[in-house]
């Protein structure tokens, strides 16, 4: 079975981001020229994935429009004969995908976000995408790497990406084996206790399997439904597969690491790049 569905958890508030957030979504924020979101749509798309489950709340809905036909917007670019924008303006959503949006009703955490996508992924494998990492690699973005080996293996499987230890204490981090299999996921443990350097970087390929643990996950920290406590459930009986990834990771949830996500994405342009590098240079 192949996977066609991405779930993106986009309900949050964006409050780390605020005054920016207070009426546009954090995943709209852009990074250089296209909002985050975006980034991570075309991830999928170049997976093969053809339908993106939207998990938002009720001030999102500018999410579902930005990848929504602008009738008004076209119309006029046409008029004008500003053909590349108009092609750009029509392209936010890639040919062939669908987007689909439910909505999480209560601030229950990242695992209920996950649940509220069961009724439409039903018994379908799936990945689950955080709009607010950007990752990037050359030959093979990190989606695409969880369905190749979910194309061999027939198993859940997480992108881990290993971290200084010094920052261990900041990410979930996973036991593996020497035969690639998760044993064990530690949510932001000290470096004396990590059971690796292997974090978890917010990309999670999972078997329809998670979604009976999610029914069965209490409240854990912060009152929420963690999805680590519903990995670590699967664990027990499924064999759960780590997906080393070498590429970028930028976490844009954080204020500097989008900063520093701007400088590397905008540096590499192929239209702005070189006057980019030559504005830094003027102000080191």
């Amino acid at each position: 079975m192949s996977v066609k569905f991405a779930v993106i958890p986009a309900a949050g508030l964006g409050s780390r981001f605020l005054p920016a957030t207070k009426a546009i979504p954090k995943e709209l924020i852009p990074l250089v020229d296209k909002p985050l979101i975006q980034y991570v749509v075309e991830e999928a798309y170049e997976a093969d994935i053809d339908t993106i489950v939207l998990v938002t709340h009720a001030a999102k809905s500018a999410l579902e429009n930005h990848f929504d036909t602008q009738y008004e917007l076209e119309t006029e670019l046409e008029q004008r004969n500003k053909l590349a924008l108009l092609g750009i303006a029509r392209n936010t959503l890639p040919a062939g995908m669908k987007i689909v949006s439910v909505r999480q009703g209560k601030a229950l955490g990242l695992g209920h976000a996950v649940a509220c996508a069961a009724p439409i992924v039903q018994d379908n494998p799936f990945v689950v995408l955080l709009p607010d990492v950007i990752c990037h690699h050359a030959q093979q973005n990190a989606t695409a790497q969880l369905v190749a080996d979910y194309a061999i293996h027939r198993s859940s499987v997480v992108a881990l990406q290993e971290v200084p230890v010094d920052d261990v204490h900041k990410y979930g981090i996973a036991a593996v084996s020497a035969s690639h299999r998760i044993t064990g996921l530690v949510e932001k443990p000290s470096a004396q206790d990590a059971p690796s350097r292997l974090s978890v970087l917010g990309r999670y390929l999972f078997t329809p399997h998670i979604f009976a643990e999610l029914a069965q996950t209490q409240r854990g920290v912060g009152g929420e439904i963690q999805l680590t406590d519903a990995m670590q459930a699967l664990l027990a009986h499924e064999t759960m597969r780590a997906a080393v990834f070498d590429g970028e990771v930028h976490d844009c949830g954080d204020k500097l690491g989008y900063l520093a996500a701007t400088l590397t994405f905008a540096k590499r342009h192929p239209q702005l790049g070189e006057a980019f590098r030559q504005l830094l240079e003027q102000h080191i």
